[in-house]
């Protein structure tokens, strides 16, 4: 259905009165005269127009109308009050269209203007351009898409003396005096501007562009100005927004205005009037490409509406469904953008599960060779995953699975144990890892349980040079190593295999999905994917939407759980004491700091000056080293495998440790500002120890100003060493934005939708993608034209969908 035009029409004439009415406090509701025989027609013609649920509304509204006339004071504000709770039921009605208009007709040349550049809408200029570019805004596309982060509610006008200091109103007057002085302690130009209505005053104040606005504002003009009003002598607004009305244009306009994240020098109304350029010339270009059927079940309207219902709503819009996100136009907006996220995954798994592959059956001989020899039982978690894994090799397809499991759950044993079948195939295996120092471990733990079963492994990475790295790529080549570990070295020009079957990505979100697909072009192989960062299930079906997930959720028998204290920075100096215990007892420490450098903006501690500070004063007479991200690579590796080697007592590092370090003697780890980072940061730092037999101990200091609420944040690691538990809350709590600390490469940007809040759409876009490709695999049908074009653009190629096209 439409837009009921007669009830939007009523909502036009009636909601500007009444929400003036009551900026006031319903104070005039006396003097204030309605025009009634007009308005109670309107509400009979939106009754009649029968749109559903307002019915009683109306009844009401237009018994209140009828009364109005003759009652006293009195009564007449009730009736008004009672007439002004009535309009949110009939905004709603107003905004609920859920009629969808797809493209027709090819829709490349649209797109072709989409991606155009910024500097092609009006009023962007080169240097406006280049801002917008550093902004992250390059095309008319990012434009539309820059959706307004808060909505200011200007259809209340308050009358001058009413407005309240503190407060942000909108207000209406008359240019009364301009004149520029000086003010402040250095005498600096100041701009004042008097503004004048029936009974009231108030200033405005600008100390920037003062010529511009001495020239533009002079007396007798008439502007709604708003700004938030503050109290020095008399009322002011500095640095409001304005609006110059023209000489027969009603004061009272009823507008929702729309608040942008803007470049910083930019005004407020610059970067609104760009955003509006680029809607009145292409929203309208933007492409509808949903299914129809997809569309009626999700009720959703089609993106050129919805992009200008939430850039510029209508006054009777509902301002609470806009400031929520929950407004139709925003529900479609994001529906549309997780429908194309979630039909670009399932392809690639489609695809992934259609590609010729080679199917490795359950190893007979090394697997069990394996098991023998290890000292211990796998747990049942490993076990289990084990399982999926070899169902997975088995079948006549690559393999695409993730492996995720909390610190020292048994990962690289089961990774072994696949890579372990593939060998005795014939084939080879690759293990990647995202530093030289993680390659060089996995080396060392997977070299001393796969040599005595005739498995040769060798190391590759940049640092591995000469003889000993063209033996290396001669025995790959020729087939006669049949294990490789290393890092994207392993994926570079020059690297061959033989036969390469099984590729193996540890802390997969440090590569991210290009890297992964460069691994995978090398043939149609098996990919298993690690992450020691326990992912939540909503984050885990975008982030990972084209793998099968397994989980290691139970930690081996005999693990020492590590004790996990927080503290105030004013009790600091306890921790160093049982820093300088553990190293008396001959184990190791960590310091972390969030911070490289110390800088005047801040006060928090950083690395390179606690470095020297401990060594004079705390810790004086340990042996301290420094680890930090700006180090090179080289420098940065000879500082851990130092602290490996025992040559120093503690670290001293930002969070380069929190992946890549395997010190099996570091017994405690202290976080200083633990209220900078993240719960799942935090619990992959306290993984850098105990990882030996001995107790270990995480500490995090926080400043003695720590609110109760990140407090209580911080607590939960206290309470619990389990990943998944500490994940969920981290998510819960800080939202999806930065959850693993990296960006997700290859994955397209996120303009409306955010996983947390809208994850039943996420649900909901998975079900019917996966449902249309059901029906049409390889969006061949006419019908799919259109999707499968605005596919392509929207992923532009970065997941490889060969599916596509």
């Amino acid at each position: 259905m439409t837009a009921p035009a007669p009830l939007a029409e009523l909502l036009q004439a009636l909601a500007p009165p009444l929400e003036y009415l009551a900026a006031d406090g319903f104070r005039r509701a006396e003097q204030t005269r309605l025009p009634l025989p007009a308005l109670a027609e309107r509400v009979r013609r939106a009754r009649d127009a029968g749109p559903p649920g307002v019915t009683q509304a109306l009844d009401e509204l237009d018994g209140i109308l009828a009364r109005l006339a003759g009652e006293p004071a009195r009564e007449r504000e009730q009736l008004l009050r009672r007439a002004h709770a009535l309009l949110p039921a009939l905004r709603d009605a107003v905004t609920t269209w859920t009629d969808y208009r797809p493209s027709s007709g090819p829709v490349g040349p649209a797109l072709a203007a989409l991606a155009a550049p910024a500097s092609g809408v009006r009023g962007v200029g080169p240097k406006r351009a280049a801002d917008l570019e550093r902004f992250g805004l390059k095309t008319v596309e990012d434009l539309l898409y820059h959706l307004p982060f808060r909505y200011e509610d200007r259809r209340a006008l308050k009358a001058l003396r009413a407005l309240q200091p503190g407060e942000e109103a909108t207000a209406v007057g008359e240019v009364s005096h301009v004149r520029e002085a000086r003010g402040g302690r250095r005498g600096r130009p100041v701009l004042e501007v008097v503004l004048r209505d029936a009974d009231g005053i108030l200033l405005l104040v600008w100390f920037h562009q003062i010529q511009y606005f001495k020239r533009r504002l002079t007396t007798g003009l008439r502007l709604v100005v708003h700004g938030k009003v503050e109290a020095s002598g008399a009322r002011r607004m500095i640095h409001p927004e304005i609006e110059v009305l023209a000489p027969d244009e009603d004061g009272a306009q009823a507008k929702i205005v729309p608040v942008y994240n803007k470049p910083t020098e930019m005004h407020p109304g610059a970067m609104r009037r760009i955003v509006h350029a680029a809607v009145a010339e292409h929203a309208d270009r933007v492409p509808s490409a949903l299914p129809p059927a997809v569309a009626a079940r999700q009720r959703v309207v089609d993106v050129g509406r919805a992009l200008r219902h939430v850039h510029a709503p209508p006054p009777e819009a509902n301002l609470e469904g806009l400031a929520t996100t929950d407004s139709l136009a925003h529900r479609s907006l994001i529906f549309d953008e997780l429908f194309f996220l979630q039909l670009g995954l399932a392809l690639r798994r489609s695809a992934a599960g259609e590609e010729p592959g080679r199917a490795f059956p359950a190893s007979r001989r090394l697997v069990p060779a394996l098991r023998k020899r290890l000292p211990f039982r796998p747990t049942a978690a490993q076990e289990r995953v084990t399982t999926e894994i070899a169902a997975d090799l088995a079948r006549p397809h690559p393999m695409r699975r993730l492996l995720q499991g909390d610190v020292g759950s048994g990962k690289t044993l089961v990774a072994l144990f696949a890579a372990l079948a593939v060998i005795e195939e014939g084939a080879q295996a690759a293990l990647m890892a995202p530093t030289e120092l993680l390659a060089e471990q996995h080396l060392e733990t997977v070299r001393p349980l796969v040599e005595p079963l005739g498995v040769e492994a060798v190391l590759l990475t940049g640092a591995v040079k000469g003889k000993a790295r063209r033996a290396a790529l001669a025995g790959l080549a020729a087939g006669r190593i049949a294990l490789a570990v290393g890092t994207h070295a392993l994926i570079q020009e020059g690297v061959a295999f033989a036969d390469l079957g099984l590729a193996v990505v540890d802390e997969q979100h440090r590569f991210g999905v290009l890297q992964r697909a460069a691994l995978q072009r090398q043939a149609a192989i098996d990919v298993l994917v690690m992450s020691a960062t326990p992912i939540p299930r909503t984050l885990a079906m975008t982030l990972y939407g084209d793998l099968a997930v397994s989980t290691l959720d139970e930690l081996p028998p005999g693990r020492t759980p590590i004790t996990t204290e927080l503290c105030r920075e004013s009790k600091r100096d306890r921790v160093y004491v049982r820093v300088r215990d553990e190293v008396a007892a001959g184990h190791q420490a960590y310091i972390v700091y969030p911070l490289v450098e110390e800088s005047e903006k801040t006060d928090l501690r950083a690395a390179t000056t606690m470095v020297h500070e401990l060594a004079a004063g705390p810790l004086a007479g340990l042996r301290l080293g420094l680890v930090h991200g700006r180090m090179k690579a080289d420098a940065k590796d000879g500082v851990m495998r130092r602290f490996k080697a025992r040559e120093f007592d503690v670290l001293v590092s930002t969070t380069v440790i929190e992946v890549g370090i395997d010190v099996a003697n570091a017994t405690a780890i202290v976080i200083e500002h633990a209220e900078r980072f993240g719960l799942a940061q935090l619990h992959q730092l306290r993984g850098r120890v105990g990882r030996g037999q001995a107790r270990s101990h995480c500490f995090l200091v926080a400043p003695d100003w720590t609110g109760a609420d990140a407090w209580h944040r911080l607590s939960t690691l206290e309470r619990s060493t389990d990943g998944f538990h500490i994940a969920e809350a981290d998510l819960a709590l800080r939202g999806p934005g930065d959850f693993l600390g990296t960006r997700q490469a290859g994955l397209p940007d996120f303009r409306v939708a955010n996983l947390l809040r809208d994850t039943s759409l996420l649900r909901a876009a998975r079900d019917e993608a996966i449902a249309w490709l059901a029906e049409d695999p390889r969006l061949e049908r006419p019908e799919s034209a259109t999707l499968r074009t605005v596919l392509r653009h929207r992923w532009q190629g970065r997941l490889g969908l060969a599916r596509v096209g």
